[in-house]
């Protein structure tokens, strides 16, 4: 049985961090570059207006991400910390409990979120002129969202073996895919139809849904533990521990996505007062945002399935060591594209707006008082990181409530009289700095070194890491120990005898 990727309990910490978080920045840039190409070709095709659209609707999409966020990162976690302390029985009870919970939870989100589609635009005040266009977008990506939902469960949890290769050449596949067809169905060329802007979504749902199915084939044959075979179909019977974990410590990292998810649309809805030039200019600058946040994010995950692993492992030592050296590196790798984009805009920018746009001057302005915030921003994503690979979910949640919800849009709601659109702007890096300083305090000085993912008995041929079985009935114990000769354990191996760093 097949774990998927190397051991992060061992071995240089900067060289492994680096080495796990390019796969991951890989995909994320592939997927930005994915959106782009989405927006580019919106933009120039179906105009502005279009573009509008499309940026209110992602902002629902990223909300109902947000729903299924924590769930998978926490079961992210769990499958890190139980792989960590060379637990396989464990982590193959997780994927099977996460794959029931994943079908269910996606199925009711989609269907929700396509019915209520126009009220949620409503509320959001969308333009008129790009409401139409909008609804017939968001309906094709809710549509998607199961395949959507499951396809980022499957990849984080290969993440959580410490596999982050594979994900990204399926990333690859999906984006050439979704490129490949975006104009063909937007435009309508040769056999395929002309769908407009509900083309775009449609080339997701395509693409998603087959590199879904091509994923899981190849994890197949790989003999990934991830992958639940006909025999072992009794884990998908969901085990209420586990399930217990993945709401309680996943509710509350999905809850922090839904409220900066929330924090953005009503910051959107700020925009869109000003007028379709300015959502426009919003909508492209913020396609930069999201390269510039891209480095913290795959190093964020990096760390998170470090940490996870090591706290499995009973190697605290190393976390902080994780900890220390992502902030560092989040500095760097995120102050250098923010550099990057001072010196070259409105070069950038022409590539989402045309260069007499109205729109252009208005979007260079937004990025020269709002990138220098996504900096704090990065290192408050490590710090949170490292506390949730824990089980301490509270506190970053807390950090992001305030740093939004009693900075951020208070700011901009007070100083909107007075300072006009610039209030939007400068409430970005204000409300990120506060991000940092919370969760840089709490990583400091609060107690999540003792916090918990899961209850659990200890196995009774291992130490006691926290990270043994549940506790379970006789029965469950005889089906436990059927799937533990079927999976060889690597060797455990105690804090004296790992390598020196």
């Amino acid at each position: 049985m097949r774990r998927g990727g190397p051991d992060l309990t061992t071995g240089p910490i900067g060289k492994t961090l680096i080495m796990f978080a390019l796969p991951v920045l890989g995909s994320n840039i592939l997927q930005s570059l994915n959106g782009s190409a989405n927006a580019i070709w919106v933009s120039h095709v179906l105009g502005e207006a279009a573009l509008t659209a499309t940026s209110n609707a992602n902002q629902i999409l990223f909300l109902m991400l947000g729903a299924v966020f924590g769930v998978s990162m926490a079961a992210n976690i769990l499958i890190g910390q139980a792989v960590g302390g060379g637990d396989d029985a464990l982590a193959k009870r997780v994927v099977g409990t996460s794959t029931t919970f994943f079908v269910i939870l996606s199925l009711s989100v989609g269907f929700l979120g396509f019915t209520f589609t126009p009220a949620i635009l409503k509320a959001m005040g969308t333009p008129v002129e790009a409401a139409a266009d909008a609804i017939a977008y968001l309906r094709v990506i809710f549509a998607a969202m199961p395949f959507m939902y499951f396809f980022s469960f499957v990849m984080m949890a290969q993440r959580g073996v410490g596999d982050s290769r594979t994900p990204f050449y399926f990333s690859l596949l999906a984006v050439a895919l979704d490129v490949t067809l975006n104009p063909l169905l937007i435009i309508g060329v040769g056999p395929f139809p002309k769908l407009g802007i509900a083309g775009s979504a449609a080339s997701t749902l395509i693409s998603q849904t087959f590199t879904l199915a091509v994923m899981i084939a190849y994890l197949y044959r790989q003999n990934s533990i991830l992958m639940i075979r006909p025999k072992e179909w009794r884990l998908l019977v969901p085990d209420f521990a586990i399930i217990r974990s993945l709401v309680t410590k996943g509710l509350p990292m999905g809850f922090q996505m839904i409220v900066i998810s929330l924090a953005a649309v009503t910051m959107l809805s700020f925009v869109n007062g000003y007028g379709i030039h300015t959502a426009a200019a919003y909508g492209a600058a913020a396609q930069l945002w999201t390269y510039v946040q891209m480095p913290a994010m795959a190093l964020g995950a990096a760390v998170s399935s470090m940490a996870a692993q090591n706290v499995g492992a009973g190697r605290m030592d190393r976390v902080e060591q994780v900890a220390r050296t992502g902030a560092l590196y989040a500095i760097f790798f995120t102050g250098l594209p923010v550099l990057v984009i001072y010196l070259a805009d409105p070069w950038v920018l022409r590539a989402f707006l045309p260069g007499s746009s109205p729109s252009l001057p208005i979007a260079v302005h937004i990025n020269s008082i709002v990138l220098w915030g996504f900096i704090p921003f990065g290192v408050a994503f490590i710090f949170s990181g490292i506390v949730r690979a824990t089980g301490a979910v509270w506190p970053p949640l807390l950090a992001m409530i305030i740093s939004l919800w009693a900075v951020r849009v208070p700011l901009a709601m007070f100083l909107e009289p007075h300072l006009g659109a610039d209030a939007i702007w400068i409430s970005f890096p204000v409300g990120s700095a506060t991000t940092c300083v919370l969760a840089g305090g709490y990583f400091l000085w609060g107690g999540w070194r003792k916090a918990k993912m899961l209850d659990v008995r200890p196995s009774a041929d291992a130490p006691d890491t926290g990270l043994g079985q549940p506790m379970m009935d006789e029965s469950e114990a005889v089906t436990d120990a059927e799937i533990r000769r079927s999976i060889p354990s690597r060797p455990r191996r105690s804090k004296s005898e790992a390598p020196a760093e």
